[in-house]
């Protein structure tokens, strides 16, 4: 499971706020964000490096995607596409509308279920699909404010992730990406407070003992037509949070 918080304010000089942490199994490897993919030069995105894709990326229209599995889909399977070719494939768009408007139209049967999120300065989508038995991906806007998004539906509080942090971060600090103060968000991203009656993986910074845990997070914010010359910060702690420093990503 990864974990996904947005934040809207579609007035803002930053209208979209994005921290994610992915958790994986921390042997599979992977790439830290940069162009690495030549046909697509104006991507830059982390790298799976035993699929090809991705799991978050932007590109140089200021277009954010990031995949996340739901419950019960961890890993590949046999007869299934890559979740990560996704992230890659909504990034080949200019804008947010016309990404999800594309991949709403994926063929539900060569994929395991996902949560998949794109938004640019002007919208913002969450797709969901539910597995092989699904007969479309389902679009929907998400609103203004905060939304979470872990491997359930949006803000969805059955999530033990969701209940335990959605009301913290709806309380914390907005970071100010033009200050540099990222403090709050920083602090609860690397946060291991869990339900003992849950356990660890109901951590936002996971460590489980079967070698699944929090190897990346990433605190993202999409400037407005006009400010910071229209380029987003992208800052990457390449490991756990509470152990990697964020870093800026050169975009």
């Amino acid at each position: 499971m990864c974990t996904v918080i947005l934040l809207r304010r579609p007035s803002a000089a930053w209208p979209v706020i994005f921290a994610g942490n992915r958790d994986e199994m921390r042997d599979r490897p992977w790439r830290t964000p940069d162009r690495h993919w030549p046909d697509r030069p104006e991507v830059v995105a982390g790298q799976d490096e035993l699929a090809g894709g991705s799991w978050l990326g932007v590109n140089e229209h200021g277009l954010l995607a990031c995949i996340l599995n739901r419950y019960g889909s961890l890993g590949p399977a046999a007869g299934k596409r890559s979740r990560g070719e996704l992230v890659l494939e909504a990034l080949d768009h200019a804008d947010a509308a016309a990404a999800a408007e594309a991949l709403a139209q994926l063929e539900p049967a060569a994929y395991r279920s996902f949560n998949l999120v794109i938004a640019d300065s002007r919208d913002a989508f969450w797709l969901r699909h539910l597995g092989e038995d699904a007969e479309s991906v389902v679009v929907q806007p998400l609103p203004p404010g905060i939304s979470m998004i872990t491997a359930a539906d949006r803000n969805d509080t059955k999530s033990p992730r969701i209940r335990h942090f959605l009301p913290q971060f709806r309380q914390a600090a907005a970071p100010d990406p033009e200050a540099g103060d990222w403090g709050a968000w920083e602090t609860l991203l690397a946060s291991r407070e869990h339900d003992p009656a849950v356990g660890a993986e109901g951590a936002m910074n996971v460590a489980l003992p079967n070698g699944f845990g929090t190897v990346s997070s990433s605190l993202l914010a999409l400037p407005a037509p006009g400010s910071n010359g229209g380029m987003p910060l992208w800052r990457f702690a390449a490991g756990p949070p509470d152990v990697a420093a964020y870093e800026a990503v050169d975009l």
